[in-house]
């Protein structure tokens, strides 16, 4: 479900506005050389170019700049005080400035036009851009804040009322006057019908692509977008209980290899096939995180075979996943015996094997090619068949998720990939030579990065196996996937470590999918520091190698509360219909509506 990961594409511009105090001082200036532009160019003789700039300049302050920094202020505490979410002070001066530069440019423009052709057409071009902030204004208000429809359309009207009366007031107090009656009434007229008649063309919209949610999901699509900015701004998970209301509650596995020594369990290594999703700290989003915190030991947690079928639709969900393993560790059976590391591939599939006791492991990865997710019944078919094939209790599938590109595509059911996985996993020896095992751990947070360097809140952990002499290392970064190619290059960067095998894996979690990048592999930015990580991780668990005794486990989780399969594509679906829907409802309505609005404006004979 990659469209819900690209949605937090949106968040650059949630996060990101700036400060209220940068926000005022743009409107005191834009305001100021509207102002100084339309004196200068008017067609009235003015007092010289200097006077006009300085007069116009603080018209325009006056009329634009004091008004929009009003509205701003009223705008957040009506809105605050009405119970609606998300408005704080530098969204809504930063809202009434574009809406005052959007005006500004139209009084502007009608300025030029009436210098053209001769016909003073400025105080209609001010009336049809007031209108268009009204409707602007309605629909932000509307669509972010989860306020009745009626209470956005009069907190929307605030900004351009307060914009006409200053000129009116302003109007009165320094220009001949004598006129000015019958203009009131035709502006006041002209804005409230053309306003009306545009706020009815957004409210239809918004009626038209919301009704799709409501039926097919029972969610309110302005719910939705007014709880997803909350999460953004404020990390708010109030969105967690509309994904509630879509749930589906699924059974699942997890499979983990425990590594104890006479002290206890020094090491666990885990892989659910429950997906990281969907973004931000939403439901299962920092599971690696949150799940390993759970225990402890030193614990990876690995991405294990899932889509976006499989996100958990809240946090509380991660204990059930926790609760299973718990059971399964009680179960375990420990011995000092596994063998070594092997590759296998067969065409792209490229595998890594190791053997712990009555159990396995298999790191799969199609690097340098690059996919996305491994679905969760491919994932089952690969342990089916490794367990028969190998003869073994318990098959740790990983996907290690370590080549991306933004054209990757997830395994699925039918595809090439899946019928490479069983031809590889055909040709694994099952009978491979045991010997003693020691196993070295060792964790950073890299707090020298942070999400917009693709690393989570967990960072990097490492796990080296010493198996017959020969050392490997399990390199795991808390991220959403690796840039194509940079596994290899951090291979080939730790080749004069002391160790003879290595994979690089990723968690897959989603906790770095809140920036501007939907999606947000490792890799991207600061190779050369991450590389730097890798190298002294790997060598502080070298370091932290001791004797330990291992064994494997495969737990299920039950009535795991998920977006599951069917919700999933309903989502995506119900989506594309959407938009494809928009692209003629929003031309049709919104341009017709625009059109009316303009021909009534500036033609409706008062």
């Amino acid at each position: 479900m990659s469209s819900m990961s690209s949605v937090a594409g949106l968040s650059k511009y949630i996060t990101t506005l700036p400060k209220t105090k940068y926000s005022i001082l743009g409107m005191m200036i834009i305001s100021f050389l509207i102002g100084s532009t339309y004196y200068i160019i008017d067609l009235t003789p003015g007092m010289g170019i200097l006077q006009d700039f300085i007069y116009g300049g603080l018209f325009g302050f006056v009329v634009l700049g004091v008004s929009s920094i009003m509205s701003g202020a009223l705008n957040q505490q009506v809105i605050s005080a009405l119970h609606g979410i998300n408005l704080k002070i530098k969204h809504s001066m930063f809202l009434s400035g574009l809406s005052m530069t959007i005006l500004g440019i139209f009084v502007l423009l009608g300025c030029i036009i009436s210098r053209l052709i001769h016909v003073d057409i400025f105080v209609n071009s001010a009336i049809f851009a007031c209108v268009l902030i009204y409707g602007f204004n309605t629909l932000v208000f509307w669509a972010t804040s989860k306020v009745r429809f009626t209470v956005a359309a009069i907190t929307g009207s605030i900004q351009p009322v307060l914009i006409i009366a200053m000129y009116i007031s302003i109007s009165f107090l320094f220009i001949d006057t004598s006129f000015m009656g019958p203009v009131i009434f035709q502006i006041i007229l002209k804005a409230f019908v053309a306003s009306v008649i545009f706020v009815i063309a957004i409210y239809a919209f918004i009626t038209v692509i919301a009704s799709p949610f409501k039926k097919n999901l029972g969610i309110g699509v302005l719910d939705l977008l007014s709880l997803f900015i909350a999460h953004m701004n404020e990390g708010s998970n109030s969105l967690e209980g509309v994904f509630e209301n879509m749930s589906e509650a699924i059974d699942t596995i997890v499979t983990f290899v425990s590594f104890k020594t006479e002290n206890g369990i020094k090491a666990l290594f885990i892989s659910p096939s429950v997906h990281p999703g969907p973004l931000g700290d939403l439901g299962g989003s920092n599971m690696p995180t949150l799940l390993a915190d759970k225990f402890d030991h030193f614990t990876m947690v690995a991405h294990g075979p899932s889509t976006h079928d499989f996100n958990p639709i809240a946090v509380k969900e991660i204990d059930k996943i926790e609760n299973s393993i718990r059971k399964g560790l009680k179960k375990v059976k420990y011995s000092d015996k596994a063998s070594r590391f092997i590759r296998y591939n067969s065409q792209k599939a490229n595998i890594g094997v190791q053997f712990f006791n009555d159990g396995m492991v298999i790191l799969s990865t199609f690097a340098p090619e690059a996919v996305d997710d491994i679905e969760f019944g491919v994932g089952l078919t690969m342990m089916a068949q490794s367990r028969n094939h190998c003869n073994v209790k318990d098959s740790v599938i990983v996907d290690c998720h370590n080549s991306f590109t933004a054209e990757s595509g997830e395994v699925l059911p039918g595809n090439a990939e899946v019928f490479q996985l069983i031809d590889v996993i055909d040709l694994i020896n099952p009978q491979q030579e045991q010997y003693e095992i020691r196993i070295g751990c060792h964790s950073d947070n890299m707090d020298d990065l942070d999400k917009n360097d693709g690393v989570g809140e967990s960072g990097i952990k490492t796990m080296v196996i010493e198996v017959g002499g020969q050392r490997t290392a399990y390199v795991l970064f808390d991220a959403n996937n690796m840039e194509i190619g940079f596994r290899q290059e951090i291979i080939d960067a730790v080749s004069y470590l002391e160790i003879d095998e290595i994979e690089v894996m990723t968690t897959d979690t989603h906790t770095v999918n809140t920036i501007s990048r939907g999606y947000n592999p490792i890799g991207i930015v600061k190779r050369a520091e991450i590389i730097e990580y890798a190298k002294a991780s790997i060598a502080e668990a070298i370091k932290d190698l001791e004797k330990v005794e291992v064994g494997t486990g495969t737990e299920k989780i039950e009535n795991l509360n998920t977006f599951g399969p069917k919700n999933s594509t309903e989502l995506i679906s119900t989506i594309s219909s959407v938009v494809a829907v928009s692209k003629i409802v929003a031309p049709v309505l919104l341009i017709t509506s625009l059109f009316i609005a303009f021909a009534w404006i500036f033609f409706g004979g008062l």
